[in-house]
Parts: C-alpha cells; sequence; structure tokens
C-alpha cells in the first residue's frame, strides 16, 4: 500500500506547531514588584495597598486578577495555593483588569478590608495575574500562566508566639571537612498563631573559644508559616564560594591541595546558633561540632618542610666544614710564619 507523504506529515507538523509554537507565544511576560507583602493591622481596619505590573512583551497585553489562599507545603517554605472561599483571600480587592503597553509599568491599588471578628494571627493569601480571565469556562481549551504577589498579613491582637530549633547541624551532619565550604541545616519549628522569621546568627569558634566567623541564620530572609515546620540552609564559604570541589576534579590530588589552600581552615570548631523570633524577641539555641582538617594541603606542605629541612641543614653541615677548614688553613699559615720567624731570627743571631 502507497502512503501519501504530504498527508501523513502534515498532522504530525500541524501538532508539533500546536504543542510547541503556539503555548511558547502565550507564555506571560509579567514582572511584579514587589514580590512579597509583610503588613498588618487591627480588626475591622482597611489596609491600602499598591503593587507595580510591568509588560515586558511587546505587544498591549491586558491581565486579570485572581486570588488564593496558601499554606506551609512541607519544609521547603513553598506554598500551597488553595481556593479562596474565606479568610485573606477574600478581604482583597483589585481592579478585575488591567491593560499594559510594552515595557510600561503600571501601579496597581490594592484595598484589604480585616473583618471586625477577624481571628488574631497570620492570614496568608496571594494575588495573581494572568493573561486569561478568572471565570472562563473549565471546558474551553485555554493556555495561560500566572504571576503573583504573596500577602502575609498579621491581625493584631492576643497572638500565641511559640516555636523553637528542632534540630540544628552540618548538612547531613557530616564531622568532618578537608576545607571550605561548610554547608549547616537546622530544622525551625512554629507551634504559634502567626508567622515567624528566625534572625540571627551562626558563629564559629575553635577549640579556643575564640570566634572565627559569623554567618547569617537566615539568609534568604524566610518565614515559617502557623503549625508547620522550615528547613533553612546556610554556608560558611571560603575564597571559591559555596560551591565545593567539583566532580571532574575530585580525582586530582593537586587541584585537591590547590582547592584546600584556596579555602583553608584548620582544627576543631563549634558552631552555635543564635536566633531570635517573634515580636517579644524569643531566642532559640543550637550547636554543632565538626572537624576541618586540609589532609591534600598538609601533606605537601610537610613534604616542602622536609625538603627544606634537609637543604639547609645541607647547607649549614657545608658551611661547617668549609668554617673547619678555613680554620685549619688559617692556623697552618700562623705556624708557618712563626716557623719562619723562628728560622729567621735564628739566622740573624750566628
Amino acid at each position: 500500500m502507497t502512503i501519501n507523504k504530504k498527508r501523513f506529515f502534515l498532522p504530525i507538523f500541524i501538532f508539533l506547531v500546536v504543542v510547541f509554537v503556539y503555548p511558547s507565544s502565550k507564555v506571560i511576560a509579567l514582572t511584579i514588584t514587589p514580590v512579597r507583602l509583610e503588613i498588618s493591622g487591627d480588626p475591622g481596619e482597611v489596609l491600602n495597598q499598591e503593587m507595580t505590573l510591568f509588560n515586558e512583551r511587546e505587544t498591549t497585553e491586558t491581565y486579570f486578577v485572581s486570588y488564593s489562599n496558601f499554606e506551609a507545603q512541607g519544609e521547603t517554605g513553598d506554598p500551597a495555593f488553595v481556593d479562596a472561599r474565606d479568610d485573606l483571600g477574600t478581604w482583597m480587592q483589585a481592579p478585575y483588569s488591567v491593560s499594559v503597553a510594552p515595557k510600561e509599568f503600571k501601579t496597581v491599588p490594592i484595598n484589604i478590608t480585616i473583618p471586625k471578628n477577624a481571628e488574631p494571627g497570620g492570614h496568608f493569601a496571594a494575588i495573581f495575574w494572568g493573561t486569561i480571565p478568572p471565570n472562563t469556562n473549565a471546558n474551553a481549551v485555554t493556555i495561560g500562566a500566572k504571576t503573583g504577589l504573596l500577602i502575609l498579613l498579621r491581625v493584631n491582637g492576643d497572638v500565641n508566639e511559640n516555636g523553637g530549633l528542632i534540630e540544628f547541624s552540618t548538612k547531613n551532619k557530616q564531622k568532618f571537612y578537608t576545607a571550605l565550604p561548610v554547608s549547616f541545616s537546622y530544622r525551625f519549628q512554629n507551634t504559634g498563631g502567626d508567622r515567624i522569621k528566625p534572625k540571627g546568627e551562626i558563629k564559629m569558634k575553635d577549640i579556643f573559644g575564640i570566634t572565627e566567623k559569623k554567618i547569617s541564620g537566615n539568609p534568604v530572609d524566610g518565614n515559617i508559616l502557623p503549625n508547620s515546620v522550615r528547613k533553612f540552609e546556610t554556608v560558611w564559604e571560603g575564597k571559591d564560594g559555596p560551591i565545593p570541589l567539583g566532580k571532574n576534579e575530585q580525582g586530582n590530588f593537586f587541584n585537591k591541595v590547590r582547592y584546600e589552600w584556596r579555602n583553608f581552615a584548620l582544627g576543631y570548631y563549634n558552631a552555635k546558633a543564635s536566633l531570635s523570633y517573634g515580636t517579644k524577641g524569643e531566642i532559640a539555641l543550637g550547636s554543632f561540632s565538626f572537624w576541618v582538617f586540609p589532609w591534600h594541603l598538609i601533606i605537601v606542605l610537610l613534604v616542602l618542610l622536609s625538603l627544606i629541612y634537609f637543604i639547609v641543614k645541607k647547607l649549614l653541615k657545608n658551611y661547617h666544614n668549609w668554617v673547619i677548614q678555613k680554620a685549619k688553613e688559617m692556623l697552618k699559615l700562623e705556624r708557618e710564619k712563626e716557623t719562619n720567624e723562628h728560622n729567621t731570627n735564628f739566622a740573624e743571631r750566628i
């Protein structure tokens, strides 16, 4: 049976165009600032906020607003969005749609009306802007994307604030390193009614208790939502930054020597975390000990020191022998001189 190539390849070509070309032309190119709002208010208060939309495309775009509440998802700090059927997602109001010209910045108002009976504590939602109206028929085939602004609202009142460190160590609880970086991780629990944001530092103390280095305990400025645990990571870096020696370099002894020299640390260290949280400045403490021993570098230094020692020893020995030889020659000359003088005086007396 003969196959018509045009009829065979045409559907495939159309499919590829629809799947790869058409969706890419609809990808949203929108920048929103700020990306996060952390605000507070009293029950019954109306909060007036603003956000800015920037259209990165070369054509005028119309963006439609939608709202979602969010809650903690796992320990990564990533939010899990849910339908805004109550709470903060239903307290917000912004224009239903906004048209933004190419490369234009447009400021959009946001009004948040806090109910008088709102529960004190944390309330969390997001405002999304996308190219598809939120009430589009679910059965229709539509292509679109959304960009959002996270809003973390604290309703003032009697809020329970409890939490603390439940684990602190180096990453994977590693106890031995040959060079920096040393990565730390800790898990912080929030059992209160509002978000908490750990603030503080981790100090590296040597065996004598002297602080060698201080690093931020919360470099991403992350929050922990109520009734959740979040895992944070931070790094004590060397000159080469937070990335350790690459896999393709690990088998090369002299690459390791060079890396340990550039990212040098040596000895026993005790990392002490001191993190404050909550409006009352509660303190959470943690500690973990580890060793940094750059043994590749130390082997090379010992070999070099040994060579220097033997070279210096050889030079000193040669110098010592030279001094002795010179002393003998001078003594011999003195004796010959004395003999000559004695013979001369004896001849004169005769």
